[in-house]
């Protein structure tokens, strides 16, 4: 009989889009998913809320509004911004809040480019994470911190890839500071993806998933998925990971594929 070992959650922002937001968290739940949202401030919180009378399980939402890890006007604006979320993912009983190298804009791309991460801006940013890592000590939740690729999708956000993002959060080191490792993102920019899995295993607060090129689910692309599930369930990860892609077609069939790559 086969199982995952995961807890398998769905991005609500890129599945059933024609759907309005409250009937694609009804959708993903009714099929056995927790759920994923980003920019709370554009959601119905109180229609959210209301959703999890129905059972409905969040896994992550994106934890700051506004900010930058690199300079201190920008780290204020995000520690603020992500104080005032807090809050929010604790109405949604939501345990992970995502964060990225700096604030992105509708599409995609840096409000401030910082394509080069100067010496200053590593210990703004590793001081910047320490204080929201005591944010979610006070507060009881974690912050993860998210990478990206500058390839393709995210041009010009500094500390993007997995290896600027693991050595911010080991440097951190706080139970309250993780990585959440996106593997299509890393497929673009670094590759070896066991790997890097087998080292930021201990740094792992959540993995994210679509396969390459294309951001859709997985067996669309070059990535092996089903070896990738084995292998991290071979290391003992038995944490989340979030389909964040885009449906080639069907999406129930995506949401299938999607258990499938991750059923051992």
């Amino acid at each position: 009989m086969t199982t995952t070992p995961f807890t398998l959650a769905v991005s609500a922002e890129m599945t059933y889009l024609g759907l309005p937001v409250v009937e694609r968290v009804r959708r993903i739940h009714e099929q056995g998913f927790q759920v994923e949202i980003w920019d709370w401030t554009r959601h119905d919180i109180d229609a959210l809320v209301s959703l999890r009378e129905e059972g409905v399980v969040y896994s992550s939402m994106t934890g700051y509004v506004r900010g930058r890890l690199s300079d201190a006007e920008g780290a204020d604006e995000l520690l603020a911004t992500a104080a005032e979320s807090v809050p929010v993912a604790q109405r949604l009983g939501i345990p992970r809040l995502n964060l990225h190298g700096t604030g992105l804009d509708d599409r995609g791309l840096p409000v401030r480019p910082e394509p080069v991460a100067t010496g200053p801006m590593w210990l703004t940013a590793q001081h910047t994470l320490g204080r929201i890592a005591a944010l979610g000590e006070r507060e009881g939740v974690m912050f993860v911190l998210e990478n990206l690729n500058t390839a393709v999708d995210h041009p010009g956000v500094p500390f993007a890839t997995a290896a600027d993002c693991l050595a911010l959060v080991a440097a951190v080191d706080s139970p309250h500071l993780k990585l959440m490792l996106d593997l299509y993102h890393a497929q673009i920019g670094e590759g070896n993806l066991i790997e890097l899995c087998r080292r930021a295993l201990p740094h792992i607060g959540e993995i994210q998933v679509a396969d390459v090129p294309g951001r859709r689910e997985p067996g669309t692309g070059e990535i092996a998925y089903p070896a990738v599930a084995r292998a991290l369930a071979e290391m003992g990860y038995a944490g989340p990971v979030g389909l964040e892609g885009w449906a080639s077609g069907d999406d129930d069939l995506a949401l299938k594929r999607f258990r499938d790559a991750f059923t051992l």
